[in-house]
């Protein structure tokens, strides 16, 4: 516990980030030898100035950094340092990884095959269709969905790679204890039996908007691509392909109408040299250099539900109805509801459109 407190601290150090924090660990081994430096020391060292050591030696949140601690131990969140055989192997690539990141769920070795999904947070129909076709059968051939968890095509993409039995990763620009949208707690705890929750940020950390820049180099370095599906000229998902092609990863986008704002970001990228996708296997055939041997043939088990889950489809049908005549014609509160279609939904038997209706396929 007391190596874990040093690495939480360098990771919250004012003025020092993931680069210098590197060259530090690169010259004294462990967080804690950095903290009992001698200021001379901290001085010899390229990039760090009279008050980056300052900070370092006068470091002012070990309260703060043990009331972390607490949580993260209350709450079952790990911490994985870079220094640690878990620390996940694409990211630990990119120059200015994370030095510790806040987990929940399992790092597995094969999550290095993973390709990013991100998108609109408001797709047309369009989007919404190709988002759940091509996670589910990348999913369904092995790889790992890694996204950020937010409305739209990242949320449908978790939801794909969870309905097609696979693996999926949520980076999230909140601490790892605030889900964010509220909206997809539930789908968070899918996630952590199906792949992992990872955040750079502190338990407790709000999510506010300066932190979803830094998100996205985590989850471009996490993956071998990343796929756009619809982005306006300025959405964030623009800031993520920056990322990947920084970070050497390939840039896929999905190509959308001409005349949609929708897919102006998407279309642009295409202009600039990103690799026109319309199905996964335009994916896999780009990166069959270094996946030969890996893809899985799809293999499908038979669904079973719950009596639950048949109660709540006996009032679904092929048509799109809305989560509040669910709720009033099955009786049961729409919290309960939400819960018994996510599950429907990643097993494949219904689907979701805009405006919370929902529709068995």
């Amino acid at each position: 516990m007391n190596n874990l407190k040093y690495w939480v601290a360098l990771s919250e150090l004012e003025d020092i980030g993931p680069v210098l924090s590197k060259k530090l660990l690169s010259i004294f081994k462990t967080p804690e030898r950095i903290f009992k430096a001698e200021m001379s020391d901290l001085l010899s060292v390229e990039g760090i100035g009279i008050n980056r050591a300052r900070n370092i030696k006068g470091f002012p949140n070990w309260k703060n950094v043990d009331k972390h601690l607490k949580v993260l131990e209350e709450r079952d969140i790990k911490v994985v340092d870079i220094d640690s055989p878990s620390y996940p192997e694409m990211l630990k690539q990119i120059e200015d990884a994370p030095v510790v990141l806040y987990v929940k769920g399992e790092i597995k070795k094969e999550d290095r095959y993973a390709i990013a999904i991100i998108g609109s947070r408001k797709p047309t129909p369009y989007g919404i269709s190709v988002a759940e076709n091509i996670s589910e059968e990348l999913a369904s051939m092995g790889f790992t969905i890694v996204s950020g968890m937010a409305r739209g095509i990242d949320a449908i993409s978790h939801k794909g790679a969870l309905r097609a039995g696979g693996r999926t990763i949520a980076v999230l620009g909140s601490g790892i204890d605030i889900p964010y949208p509220a909206e997809n707690k539930c789908m968070m705890d899918k996630i952590v039996t199906s792949g992992y929750i990872v955040s750079e940020f502190p338990p407790g950390t709000p999510p506010d908007k300066e932190n979803f820049p830094r998100r996205n180099r985590i989850i471009s370095g996490l993956s071998f691509g990343v796929l756009v599906i619809e982005a306006t000229s300025d959405s964030g998902s623009l800031i993520t392909a920056g990322y990947a092609l920084e970070q050497g990863r390939e840039v896929f986008a999905i190509p959308g109408n001409i005349t949609s704002p929708a897919s102006a970001g998407t279309n642009e990228l295409l202009k600039k040299g990103a690799i026109l996708t319309r199905y996964a296997e335009d994916i896999i055939s780009e990166l069959a250099p270094v996946l030969k041997g890996f893809i899985r043939s799809r293999q499908k088990d038979k669904i079973e539900i719950t009596d639950e889950e048949k109660k709540v489809c006996n009032y679904l049908t092929g048509e799109p109805k809305h989560i509040d005549n669910i709720s009033r014609e099955s009786g049961l509160p729409t919290s309960k509801v939400l819960e018994i279609l996510l599950r429907l939904e990643l097993k494949g038997l219904i689907r979701q459109i805009t405006g919370n209706r929902f529709y068995l396929t």
